[in-house]
């Protein structure tokens, strides 16, 4: 049982650790100033070529709640993601998400009933601390309108995993996942052609092998991953899984682009990644279904 558990834990980690590498391939691959764009590029092939893979379509409520988690875990957070990575340097972006496990938490005693314990607010302060460190030391200058974009979506995709988790999911992760990616994407079309236009210039070999790798591999493979481990996972256990994507980030930046890196750059690092792991080992103790007990407590259902 424990095993099984690592190993879920592992291939959920899997999502975050390569959503780290967007910004890297935002910055070095994709078009300059078409944020829409990158957003549709990376949902809507992802979701199309998993739809061609289950071939199920959403029945009855499933229309509308797979448009609601669509916006919320892919239309409204890809693009603010790429608002945010096109105005902030390296891994800042994704560093603002270091509040999300707090909001997940807050968000999933409330809606969910699971516990929030103090080991868990300690962890969640931690976190932010930790990103704060690194945050600091970044050798850039913050533009608000980015700050507030990854803020943004950091919210927006809090929301969705809690009503992901909420909700449950009627089919398996794959097709799931293809119907928010459809729904999500469908969105961002209308958004991109909206406010940005259709492209004025062909897409260069570049651009394409950017899109390439964020759509099917940083989308399609990571969120079939993800949406898999908020269904067997406590939701505030997994979005603190999704502070690797800051800490990918950072030392991608270091590695492949040569952004500065810091001792206490290193020392935040260290310090998330402790966070991740007080909060993993106290919240994967419970046994499964635990947090579901203290709501049939204050209804009496059962």
């Amino acid at each position: 049982m424990l095993s099984n558990r690592r190993f879920l834990i592992l291939t959920t980690a899997v999502a975050p650790a390569l959503w780290g590498t967007t910004y890297l391939t935002t910055t070095m691959f994709l078009p300059e100033d078409r944020p829409l764009l990158a957003a549709t590029l990376r949902a809507l092939p992802a979701g199309a070529l998993l739809l061609l893979v289950c071939r199920q379509l959403p029945r009855g409520e499933w229309w509308w709640k797979s448009w609601v988690l669509g916006i919320l875990n892919i239309g409204a957070f890809f693009a603010l993601l790429f608002i945010a990575a096109y105005r902030l340097p390296g891994g800042v972006a994704a560093i603002v998400g270091g509040i999300q496990p707090l909001v997940v938490a807050l968000l999933a005693s409330r809606v969910l009933y699971e516990r929030l314990t103090p080991r868990i607010v300690a962890a969640g302060v931690t976190a932010v601390f930790g990103v704060g460190l690194i945050t600091l030391q970044a050798q850039a200058r913050l533009d608000a309108i980015g700050v507030l974009a990854a803020v943004g979506g950091t919210l927006s995709m809090a929301s969705g995993i809690v009503l992901s988790k909420k909700w449950g999911q009627p089919a398996a992760p794959l097709t799931t996942t293809a119907w928010q990616l459809i729904t999500g994407g469908l969105t961002l079309l209308v958004a991109m052609i909206a406010f940005e236009g259709l492209p004025a210039t062909t897409l260069t070999s570049s651009n394409l092998v950017g899109y390439t790798y964020l759509s099917v591999v940083g989308t399609a493979f990571a969120y079939v991953m993800w949406f898999r481990g908020i269904a067997r996972l406590p939701a505030s256990a997994t979005a603190f899984l999704g502070l690797l994507s800051p800490v990918v980030a950072m030392l991608f930046g270091w590695l492949v682009a040569g952004e500065g890196f810091t001792p206490m750059q290193m020392l935040g690092i260290l310090v998330v990644l402790g966070s991740i792991s007080a909060a993993i080992v106290t919240k994967t103790a419970q046994p499964p279904g635990a947090h579901e007990r203290p709501a049939k407590e204050r209804t009496g259902s059962h």
